[in-house]
């Protein structure tokens, strides 16, 4: 693995965390009123859409020059661990020990996956 394919696998968790925190945003932001149209139309969810399209491109991507038994569990790995962080600070989730402890259980993991495809 070459550290394009590890900035290029990072990117993509990145991308997905960003896409699941637009989508959560746009259903928090909905006015209680909306119709189907506002649920799927907002800039949020259009926005989390293309973070996810994006997200895709990357990973495919990736898989040129990656295994995809290590590709996968770091762009997963990294966008939980991206998402557990945001949600706390955005949308005031709690972040208890037990999510600590899985952050840095995931991290670990990640790490270690990391220096197996090399």
């Amino acid at each position: 693995m070459n550290k394009l394919s590890l900035i290029q696998v990072l990117l993509a968790g990145m991308n997905s965390a960003i896409g699941s925190i637009l989508l959560k945003w746009s259903r928090t932001s909905l006015p209680v009123d909306a119709g189907r149209a506002d649920e799927f139309l907002s800039m949020g969810f259009i926005g989390g859409v293309i973070f996810y399209g994006i997200n895709v491109v990357l990973y495919a991507k990736t898989l040129d020059s990656m295994e995809v038994s290590i590709a996968y569990p770091i762009v997963a790995g990294s966008g939980f661990a991206m998402v557990t962080v945001a949600s706390c600070y955005l949308f005031g989730e709690p972040f208890h020990l037990s999510k600590w402890i899985g952050l840095a259980l995931v991290l670990a993991g990640i790490t270690f996956l990391a220096q197996g495809g090399g």
